[in-house]
């Protein structure tokens, strides 16, 4: 299967870019409902992802008394602690599914290394679904017995 009939493409989603401040990120997961975002740098490549918890440990490390001084605070200050892993758009669903049992979302990236979009675990977990049902509709029309695959 093709992963990218699961993507959604980085036109639709939001991320940041390196040179943006730990209060843009801020206001972005606040104004989407996100908890974690993509950032890419300005060629367009994946560098990471950054996740509400990254942002909190550095509040509380640096005692930042208001959050208007993470307007002067860059991004790429902040130490993100897991890295969320990269699926290239080439991948198969078997590693997907292996990197979305780690992370809320894959990041997809082409030969470049430029971040094309992402892939939920709720649309893999769809995908998923529908296959299992797919496979328990064969068996009961007799196109295929249990045990085949």
């Amino acid at each position: 299967m093709n992963i990218l009939r699961l993507l959604k493409p980085k036109a639709l989603l939001d991320y940041v870019y390196t040179d943006n401040s730990v209060r843009q990120v801020l206001e972005r997961l606040k104004n989407h409902g996100y908890t974690a975002i993509p950032v890419i740098n300005r060629k367009g490549e994946y560098v990471n992802t950054i996740n509400e918890g990254d942002i909190l440990r550095y509040i509380i490390s640096h005692g930042v008394p208001d959050l208007k001084e993470l307007e002067k605070v860059p991004v790429t200050d902040v130490e993100i602690r897991i890295k969320n892993k990269p699926v290239y758009i080439t991948s198969g669903i078997d590693e997907l599914i292996l990197i979305a049992m780690e992370q809320n979302f894959v990041p997809v990236i082409d030969d470049r290394n430029v971040f094309s979009g992402i892939v939920t675990r709720r649309d893999i977990l769809q995908y998923c679904h529908g296959a299992v049902l797919s496979y328990e509709k064969a068996i009961e029309l007799g196109k295929i017995k249990e045990n085949d695959l």
